[in-house]
């Protein structure tokens, strides 16, 4: 009996797993079922959460892989992939899916380098961030999708160019050598941005995220920061400027990684454009304002770059094996590159913790900071710094460590507090001096979008 039921039920379970990972455009209600079955298959290193809601009030859910889901582990860095930030630009969707399912399957067969993955990384995975222009897009049909058809969310605001503008403080900070790095945020910026922007901003606000990457569709290559050119005079394709990071050399390893690893982004033909190595310098292909993977920069610790991934924004069904067999080993290979540099803990003489300690690079004028538990992390290549870290109220540190190719370089930082001391007494004639040490009033920043 045993013998005549065994066939059956091993066509029962390729049937299972075929319906699980079917390449198939997956509407609202169909994402959600999928990324359920994933947590429901997975219940001990997954976790769905929601980070708000879009306009017509669909969930914008995140799945996250991790060994201790809902809990940051000090010293275990936080990750993310963002896609169908632009409604009609559909594969990153549908490969976020399939890379769900994908860490999941590998996790349960008890492969070395996923389960590795999923214990030393805690990975946030958001399908889509505009579900309500996706919808608008799908009703269209991928045959007959206009160019921008379902490209904005419900107001009709382009995602990609609602995030407040930290680039125009940044060039004015660099004429008075101001911070280039973690830039408040303007008094209204509440009022100028999208639910769905506001959502993702609280979000990267809450969680110390590391690295990421958003997924377009469009193109294909990977661009990373800057996008925005300080020269805002030539806004023609042809006029564009190449604006790097104080990162700019980690920037393009990172972009490299997935380009290399992808089955033919790092040709650089493709969709009649030409990218050396398959990467770009955003301002380089031409300036955008307001971005997200720029304000990630700027205003958090994440290094983030954008994934432009196929030439049809809405690629037919038959297409998606192929894409997803094209970028499987991309989307692996660079989370892991979370893994390298250096990370530690800011601690105090009682080895409590310090949050929101700065932790500067001798030669890279972009700092990070501490999270709550006082862990940091530091994306850098291989060689050798100098490293500070210094908190208010503390001495600082200073520090000179190597970092290979491999694992991140382990470097703490136990601050001795500061000695406070009462200040001299100041005399009446000492105004003058008190004239001279007045603070520059830095201008608001301008709000001026690019459209393409």
């Amino acid at each position: 009996m045993a013998r005549l039921l065994w066939p059956a039920l091993r066509v029962l379970l390729l049937l299972e797993v075929a319906a699980a990972v079917s390449f198939l455009h997956h509407r609202y209600e169909e994402m959600v079922q999928a990324l359920f079955r994933v947590q429901n298959e997975c219940p001990y290193v997954t976790r769905i959460y929601s980070i708000g809601r879009s306009v017509q009030g669909r969930h914008l859910y995140v799945l996250e892989f991790s060994d201790h889901p809902g809990i940051h582990e000090p010293l275990e860095p936080e990750f993310k992939y963002v896609g169908n930030m632009h409604g009609n630009e559909v594969l990153g969707r549908e490969l976020l899916l399939q890379l769900s399912e994908f860490l999941c399957e590998e996790y349960r067969r008890g492969s070395e380098r996923v389960t590795r993955l999923i214990h030393d990384t805690r990975v946030h995975i958001m399908p889509s961030m505009n579900p309500d222009g996706y919808e608008v897009a799908a009703k269209q049909g991928p045959d007959s999708i206009g160019y921008l058809t379902g490209r904005n969310n419900a107001n009709g605001v382009d995602l990609n160019r609602n995030f407040p503008d930290l680039n125009t403080f940044m060039y004015y900070n660099g004429e008075i050598s101001g911070p280039n790095h973690h830039i408040p945020l303007p008094d209204n910026w509440k009022s100028q941005v999208e639910p769905e922007t506001l959502a993702v901003i609280q979000w990267i606000s809450n969680y110390n995220f590391v690295l990421s990457a958003n997924l377009h569709g469009g193109a294909v290559v990977a661009n990373y920061p800057y996008d925005k050119s300080q020269d805002t005079r030539f806004r023609s394709h042809r006029r564009t400027f190449n604006t790097p990071t104080p990162d700019d050399k980690l920037f393009q390893k990172l972009a490299k990684t997935y380009s290399y690893a992808h089955g033919w982004m790092h040709r650089g033909w493709n969709c009649g454009d030409y990218f050396a190595d398959g990467i770009t310098n955003g301002a380089s292909w031409y300036s955008l304002s307001k971005g997200m993977q720029d304000f990630n920069y700027l205003y958090t610790n994440c290094f983030e770059i954008t994934l432009e991934l196929s030439c049809n924004k809405f690629p037919p069904e038959e297409d998606l094996e192929r894409q997803w067999m094209a970028n499987r080993e991309a989307l692996v290979a660079f989370i892991e590159e979370i893994h390298q540099g250096i990370k530690g803990m800011v601690s105090d003489e009682n080895n409590n913790g310090i949050a929101g300690a700065v932790i500067s690079v001798q030669g890279i004028s972009h700092d990070v900071t501490s999270g709550d538990m006082g862990d940091y992390f530091r994306l850098l290549l291989p060689g050798t710094y100098t490293v500070t870290a210094s908190a208010e109220g503390y001495q600082s540190q200073t520090v000179t460590t190597t970092v290979g190719p491999a694992a991140p370089s382990l470097v703490h930082f136990q601050l001795k507090q500061d000695v406070v001391r009462k200040p001299p007494e100041r005399k009446a004639s000492g105004s003058r001096m008190n004239k001279a040490l007045q603070k520059k009033v830095v201008p608001r920043a301008t709000h001026r979008g690019t459209q393409r």
